[in-house]
């Protein structure tokens, strides 16, 4: 008997030590570009057009244009070009997991290289993977990065709801100093729960935002959302400064995208 309560205490403690235990942060999605040519095509899909996308922007999105978006020497890269043989003068791409992948909470980080130049507007960003609420910007949008490049070396990170919006001024973010955006790798993320969506840049924190506990006009992330990479070209923020023409090609070179289901704890 009475080795059997000791058997019982131990497996009792085990359980209870493997069940205090943090688990790891687990690895559900990636692109790391091994292999080149064109973007994988089971994981990206191509937004294409040049309506303005809403902000009046001047791009042409391609598809399958390697010219404007390719994988080499193991980058992603998404380059923008002048081009007079279209409209606004100007091609670029923009890569969307829509329909391919989207996730609810997890910690998403994409290691890259940006552009510089004036008109120039990269941008590493998540939109609702449905219309739950209506359009824009009731579903929701989630800018991991943003760069415009009259303001070199400033990026901002920034989430837009129904009720926070730069529309009407209220939107919610905070931006973080990278001098070096241009020459080097920098890691732009966010840990994004239940209850907040922290903001990250090299795995330091600069922003947070917190879940109001509101309806969706408030917190509309609750749902999955898609990530999108993309240059845009001029706009109403990118090109507040005017676009420079000398500038041309500029290019977003990314060296990895991944997707935890938790944020990765450091070693």
């Amino acid at each position: 008997m009475k080795i059997l309560f000791l058997i019982t205490s131990f497996l009792f403690i085990s359980f209870f030590t493997f069940a205090q235990r943090p688990q790891k942060a687990k690895l559900i999605w990636a692109d790391e570009f091994k292999k080149d040519g064109l973007p994988d095509s089971t994981k990206w899909n191509y937004d294409v057009g040049d309506h303005g996308w809403g902000n009046e922007e001047l791009q042409y999105y391609s598809k399958k244009d390697p010219q404007n978006a390719r994988v080499e020497n193991g980058t992603l890269i998404i380059e923008a070009h002048a081009d007079s043989t279209h409209p606004k003068g100007y091609t670029s791409a923009r890569l969307v997991t829509r329909g391919k992948a989207a996730w609810q909470f997890g910690y998403i980080e994409v290691r890259a290289k940006l552009p510089e130049g004036v008109g120039s507007w990269p941008a590493i960003w998540m939109l609702a993977e449905e219309n739950r609420h209506g359009g824009w910007p009731r579903n929701g949008e989630i800018d991991i990065m943003e760069h415009v490049g009259y303001d070199p070396g400033v990026v901002h990170g920034t989430v837009h709801t129904e009720a926070f919006n730069h529309i009407q001024g209220t939107q919610k973010g905070a931006q973080t100093s990278v001098p070096t955006f241009k020459e080097e790798f920098h890691t732009y993320a966010i840990d994004w729960t239940e209850e907040k969506i922290d903001f990250y840049r090299d795995g330091e924190k600069y922003f947070t935002f917190e879940n109001t506990g509101g309806d969706y006009q408030e917190w509309p992330f609750d749902q999955p959302f898609h990530l999108i990479l993309n240059i845009a070209v001029g706009g109403g923020w990118g090109g507040q400064k005017g676009v420079d023409p000398t500038v041309w090609p500029q290019k977003m070179v990314v060296d990895y995208v991944r997707v935890y289901d938790k944020m990765p704890s450091k070693k």
